[in-house]
């Protein structure tokens, strides 16, 4: 028997604009290579439901990876809910300069969009993949959406026809979208020259409250956010395996977006999947350089903000404390290797304890909308709900908005946005507590 190498085949490519990322015979030679170093591995055994799946299914076999029947390959393909922790946690990755050039989430996107060109898109595929559709058709009559959204039987009728799980929570639409709020208003205060917002679909269509906030948050440390014109970043087509729309949907946003770039502006992500995509996607799924342009000007919406904070920009005047926090990082965010701006920020609040978590919320963009995968995703997350409760909280945050509806199910709290939180901290009524002055502590020392 022939040993399987570490180094990398002649099939190696993570790049869909190469023809060999279409090549069957040679995606299956990197999925033999790098199903064998994990095998080897199993630094990653308690990441994600994929890597038990590919252990037990090669244990089944001896440890010979080249036996694993299609349907045990499937069901590894299909546990990825693309995370990106296991690429973090990696020693052998393109980042880390290793010989192994391992990246096991984007080799998995390659194996799920080859299967897919190969036997089509299923109906839940091309719907899920498509959220600013999905976000105009609710938004026709948001009231009517969300009722039906919570009767059990339009639900169970969902569930059948589209496999989506019946007890799953879904995001609420809104009567006025956060463009359209931003396009009725004057500019904001503050400069136009040092950034754009790219605001995501969720916050458009499902919960503009925190795009309004980061207008609010960045006009006060002197920025005025401009609010150009685009799509959907194109994650959710490209882990259903829609490779061609996820291409078509990320040219058009660095078409949009390179004109403010090159003028000297940042992109500011409001979600940490969409920064994610913009930052580490769109250079290979746009066949252009102007795509590394627009990822080199990405960044979060914290990380800017500390940027003005280390140049002695950031505005300190607040005015009310939420007290004790449970901060979720998202993974997305994680991933990004930025460090953890979000806490740095709400640090400054006078008052304020942040106490971190860590743990995946097992959410992952539409995986745990599925019906096969709701329970696990619960079941994915429960290190997280049980953190996030482990010790008294005034308030629950986290960055990744489609994670603050997994904890709402979860826990019966949603968290907020870290930009919110520094929204409301500048307000008096913001939250309960308020910010003791300087004169108020020199009266309590005497």
């Amino acid at each position: 028997m022939a040993v399987i190498k570490g180094t990398p085949t002649p099939g190696l490519t993570y790049n869909p604009n190469d023809p060999v990322y279409w090549d069957r015979q040679a995606l299956q030679q990197e999925m033999e290579r790098i199903f064998e170093i994990c095998h080897g591995c199993r630094l990653c055994f308690n990441l994600c439901p994929s890597f038990p799946a590919l252990f037990e299914a090669v244990d089944q076999h001896e440890g010979d990876v080249r036996k694993l029947t299609p349907e045990q390959t499937n069901r590894v393909i299909d546990l990825c809910y693309q995370c990106k922790l296991c690429y973090v946690k990696c020693p052998y990755t393109p980042d880390d300069k290793h010989e192994f050039q391992l990246d096991f989430p984007r080799l998995l996107l390659r194996a799920n969009a080859v299967r897919r060109k190969e036997n089509g898109l299923p109906l839940r595929s091309r719907i899920l993949s498509r959220p600013e559709k999905i976000g105009q058709f609710g938004g026709l009559a948001p009231d009517l959406a969300n009722w039906a959204n919570s009767q059990p039987w339009m639900r169970s009728l969902m569930e059948s026809i589209l496999g989506i799980h019946r007890d799953k929570q879904l995001p609420e639409f809104q009567a006025e979208t956060f463009e359209t709020w931003y396009q009725a208003r004057p500019a904001p205060p503050g400069d136009p020259n040092q950034a754009v917002l790219f605001h995501t679909c969720y916050v458009n269509f499902n919960q503009p409250q925190i795009g309004k906030d980061a207008v609010e948050v960045f006009s006060k440390n002197g920025v005025s956010l401009g609010c150009p014109k685009q799509n959907c970043c194109g994650m959710p087509a490209l882990e259903a395996g829609d490779v061609e729309l996820a291409k078509k949907l990320a040219t058009t946003n660095v078409a949009t977006l390179l004109g403010h770039v090159r003028a000297g502006k940042k992109v500011v992500a409001i979600n940490p999947t969409c920064s994610y995509m913009l930052r580490k996607e769109y250079v290979d799924l746009v066949p252009f350089g102007e795509a590394r342009e627009v990822a080199a000007a990405t960044m979060d919406l914290c990380e800017f903000l500390f940027e003005r904070k280390r140049q002695g920009q950031f505005n300190r005047e607040f005015q009310s404390t939420p007290g004790r926090i449970a901060y979720h990082v998202p993974c997305h965010l994680k991933a990004q290797n930025i460090g953890y701006r979000s806490r740095d920020l709400m640090r400054l609040i006078p008052g304020v304890q942040i106490r971190m978590v860590e743990q995946c919320s097992g959410h992952d963009g539409t995986w745990a909308m599925k019906k096969e995968f709701f329970p696990l995703s619960l079941l994915a997350g429960k290190k997280a709900f049980d953190e996030m409760q482990e010790e008294p909280s005034d308030l629950l945050v986290s960055d990744c908005p489609l994670a603050a509806i997994q904890f709402e199910q979860a826990v019966g709290n949603r968290p907020l946005h870290p930009i919110q939180v520094l929204a409301r901290a500048y307000r008096k009524d913001g939250f309960p507590t308020p910010v003791e002055t300087a004169d108020q502590k020199e009266k309590s020392k005497t």
